[in-house]
């Protein structure tokens, strides 16, 4: 048994990799690095950098919200980075041939994928009916407490808050806004990041109420332009691998 413990933790390797934006390829904080081999977890650094120990074969997911998830299998490679696509919608126009997937359809193919680590997180079934009465369940109360289930619901919240963002994006459109306000380009992505509604908003919200927020906001917007703009990320080159 000592033996079979050496072994499996000798071919474990520490390796270094970062995460980075897709599109603009700056580095991204506060991603969620998560190996289900080991169903362990971690956070990249302000940086975008991380060290974790891994084996070959394994599979490691990268989870940030307002980003479609990433996935990679090590292969024995020194070091490597993910690249996370960003879920906002972009203001220059595309042809899209054939049906869109809705958010409801998005989320449901998510759930799928990772349905065995999201089920570990899950308190389904934590009262068992038998012939004896009620009862609790065993696998769900493990599910609950182990280190495996936090790891699994905590997937689960980053998937569900992406899921989210997915519906504010289907109805906050930058077509939309632009039509409504009759703003211009410069000023609609300056706009739409500050006022961006929140998801309990726009489920609630009717065609009339949601235009009245975009007036009222714009208005607001008009008066003071730099009210909720955030600071610039600091620009950050990438190194070779």
């Amino acid at each position: 048994m000592l033996l079979c413990t050496v072994l499996s933790y000798a071919q474990k390797k520490p390796v270094q990799g970062f995460v980075i934006d897709k599109d603009s390829k700056q580095r991204l904080a506060k991603v969620y690095i998560y190996n289900s081999r080991s169903d362990e977890g971690l956070y990249n650094n302000t940086k975008g950098e991380f060290s974790t120990q891994v084996m070959v074969g394994d599979t490691l997911v990268a989870a940030l919200q307002g980003y479609a998830v990433d996935t990679l299998v090590y292969k024995g490679q020194n070091s490597f980075y993910f690249q996370l696509k960003p879920l906002f919608i972009r203001l220059k126009e595309v042809s899209i041939i054939g049906k869109t997937m809705s958010p409801d359809e998005l989320y449901e193919k998510t759930q799928k994928e990772y349905k065995y680590q999201t089920d570990r997180g899950s308190s389904k079934d934590l009262l068992n009916i038998g012939s004896n009465g009620v009862g609790l369940g065993i696998d769900a109360i493990y599910n609950l407490l182990s280190k495996r289930g936090k790891n699994a619901r905590h997937l689960q919240s980053i998937l569900e808050k992406d899921y989210n963002e997915q519906i504010i994006d289907y109805r906050f459109k930058p077509e939309y806004v632009k039509q409504v306000l009759g703003i211009s380009d410069t000023e609609l992505l300056d706009f739409m990041q500050q006022y961006r509604p929140s998801y309990s908003f726009v489920l609630s919200a009717s065609d009339y109420a949601f235009i009245v927020y975009l007036r009222n906001s714009y208005s607001a917007y008009k008066r003071n332009p730099k009210a909720l703009r955030l600071q610039p990320l600091p620009d950050i080159k990438i190194e070779q691998l």
